[in-house]
């Protein structure tokens, strides 16, 4: 390429180049233009948008506040509108009571005037009525003059005479009619009782049976107690430490005796060395163990006891504790009759007497299952069995009949507790029927003989009577041989008589009684020539 063209290409690609920037200037130029003309445009159309916006929102507002101001005008004239609802009838109510009112003067208007008119007309009838009664006074005044004159008698001898006669027949009619009604209550109040206990005791028949404790083991062969006593009694200390009770071991052949007072510990004792002689295997751990086991049995059997005797006579919610005291009376004998069958049976014929008396048949049978509960803790804890019994229901809970029943079965019992009154007619019957105690007829008497002899060999004592079975002495002194404070010392003396000389179960209540008795007889002196009086002084 020659110079000329190379410089002509330049300079037309110079000339493009300048160009190409004029037209690009200008076309950015015109670009920045228009650019500015469309903002100005979109703040204008931006303006006027929010112009209008803000004339849409004042209008909102205003339609709000009007409707506002709308709904509260009607609001406030419905609210005057109930206003004047109320006040209209309050108003009518208030004439309504005006009108009652007024009609309640009215009557009483009319009831002052009728008061009046009848108070007028008492007022006139009371005035005649004194007229009548003065004239009448005077009229009896002049009759009682002729009947003085007639018989010859004074105002106060007539009535002395006249009250006299009154009182002597009044006094026969009411003697008369006193003895009729008590004889009759007596005779029905016997045969009811009579045909109570009678209905109460055929109606139960159950079987009577008295388990007697047994205090003997047997052994298979002599050389058995050997092993019982071990080397050098080793055994036989080791078992009476363990149980508490006594073994004797004599000359009888095939037995071994066990002693205590405690029936349960007797029992628990026996069936422990049974089970030690069935087992053979005799030393003190040994011992131990089966007396652990059987000890656990038998409380088991003992609550088992208890609560099998309360679902038999149909009691329920007794304590457990309670429970435990009952099943120990399956133990305890009373003149060899089993404690718990007693109980049972007097239960029963609690119930069957309450139904014939018309009182609560479940309450008594309670009451008569519960009455000898303190038998079962009587060795343990000092004092009678009623009062024991009474402090053990009282401490788990037993109604105020049944804590009385206990208490009260073998003395007098309060007249204001029926049940104590059933309970001691039925423990009665329940010891004294034919075959309830194998005690020979032989042996009672001479038992309560020896009762009565302790007693009369005092000097001050005139006669004794051994009552209840013997668990009751009354003793009746000379009141001319003693005072009251040795009459106290004669009744201590008997009770330490008797502790001294008799072996009795329970507890024996000594009451000593002195008395002066007076006595005097009247007589008519006109049909007899004299009469008499007399002082008798003695024990009753």
């Amino acid at each position: 390429m020659s110079p000329i063209t190379l410089i002509i290409f330049v300079a037309i690609t110079l000339l493009l180049m300048v160009s190409s920037g004029v037209v690009s200037f200008w076309i950015i130029r015109s670009i920045d233009r228009s650019k500015e003309r469309d903002g100005n445009s979109r703040a204008k159309e931006i303006l006027r948008l929010a112009n209008q916006d803000a004339e849409n929102r004042r209008r909102e507002v205003d339609l709000e506040l009007k409707e506002k101001a709308m709904k509260q005008k009607e609001e406030m004239e419905s609210h005057f509108q109930a206003l004047r609802q109320e006040n209209s009838e309050r108003e009518s109510q208030l004439n309504k009571r005006q009108a009652a009112l007024d009609k309640q003067v009215e009557d009483l208007r009319g009831q002052e005037k009728l008061v009046e008119n009848t108070q007028r007309r008492l007022t006139e009838q009371i005035e005649e009525h004194k007229n009548l009664n003065r004239e009448l006074a005077a009229v009896t005044e002049r009759q009682k003059q002729v009947l003085y004159e007639l018989s010859g008698l004074s105002k106060e001898e007539a009535t002395h005479k006249l009250l006299k006669d009154l009182e002597v027949e009044l006094h026969n009619e009411v003697g008369s009619i006193i003895l009729k009604h008590e004889r009759q209550v007596a005779e029905q109040c016997e045969q009811q009782a009579r045909n109570t206990l009678l209905l109460a005791l055929q109606r139960y028949a159950a079987a009577h049976t008295a388990e007697a404790t047994t205090s003997t083991v047997d052994i298979p062969n002599d050389d058995m107690k050997g092993r019982i006593i071990g080397r050098e009694g080793r055994n036989i200390r080791a078992f009476e430490k363990v149980t508490g009770v006594d073994v004797i071991i004599d000359d009888t052949p095939g037995v071994v005796i066990v002693s205590a007072f405690d029936a349960i510990r007797r029992e628990i004792a026996r069936q422990t060395l049974g089970r030690l002689i069935a087992d053979g295997r005799i030393h003190p751990s040994r011992i131990e163990e089966i007396f652990n086991e059987t000890h656990r049995e038998m409380q088991a059997f003992i609550q088992r006891a208890g609560i099998e005797a309360a679902d038999e006579v149909d009691v329920h919610g007794l304590h457990d504790r309670v429970i435990g005291y009952l099943g120990r009376l399956y133990f305890r004998t009373s003149y060899s009759q089993n404690v718990l069958r007693h109980c049972i049976e007097v239960a029963f014929i609690s119930g069957l007497i309450a139904v014939e008396l018309g009182f609560d048949e479940k309450l008594a049978r309670r009451c008569g299952l519960l009455h000898d509960i303190g038998k079962a803790a009587d060795h343990e804890v000092e004092g009678g069995h009623p009062q024991i019994g009474a402090d053990i229901l009282k401490r788990y809970g037993e109604p105020y009949e049944v804590i009385q029943a206990a208490l009260g079965h073998h003395d007098d019992p309060k007249i204001d507790n029926p049940y104590t009154i059933i309970v001691a007619a039925a423990d009665a019957c329940s010891a004294s029927r034919p075959g309830a105690r194998r005690e020979t007829l032989e042996h009672y008497v001479k038992r309560m003989e020896e009762l009565e002899a302790i007693a009369t060999s005092l000097p001050t004592v005139d006669n004794a009577y051994a009552v209840q079975a013997g668990r009751e002495m009354r003793v009746l002194v000379d009141s001319t041989k003693s005072t009251d404070e040795s009459a106290a010392k004669t009744c201590r003396d008997i009770v330490e008589k008797l502790t001294k000389q008799l072996q009795f179960p329970g507890e024996i209540k000594v009451t000593v009684i002195r008395e002066t008795r007076c006595t005097e007889t009247a007589s008519n002196r006109a049909a007899h020539s004299g009469g008499g009086s007399r002082r008798e002084n003695r024990g009753e």
